[in-house]
């Protein structure tokens, strides 16, 4: 190859490399975008399970759990 060659495919690499950044960037600028109301959901929904996880902590602290979990570690 000539050296205008090694040029020319360098330039064609290069411009395809930035179109795929290009894309690459917009396409996961576009993926991190939520709607308000995906955002209204999914605070519900963190909600709900920090909720239900104060409800498990609630009933595995309690001492009648503590004392069932004796009884059944002695069967």
């Amino acid at each position: 190859m000539n050296l205008t060659a090694i040029f020319i495919v360098a330039i064609i690499v290069g411009g395809i490399t930035s179109i795929i950044s290009t894309l690459s960037n917009k396409k996961n600028k576009e993926s991190n975008k939520l709607s308000k109301a995906e955002r209204d959901d999914m605070q519900v929904q963190i909600e709900q399970m920090n909720a239900r996880i104060e409800t498990l902590e609630r009933i595995v602290t309690d001492e009648k759990y503590s004392l069932n979990q004796q009884f059944a570690d002695l069967k």
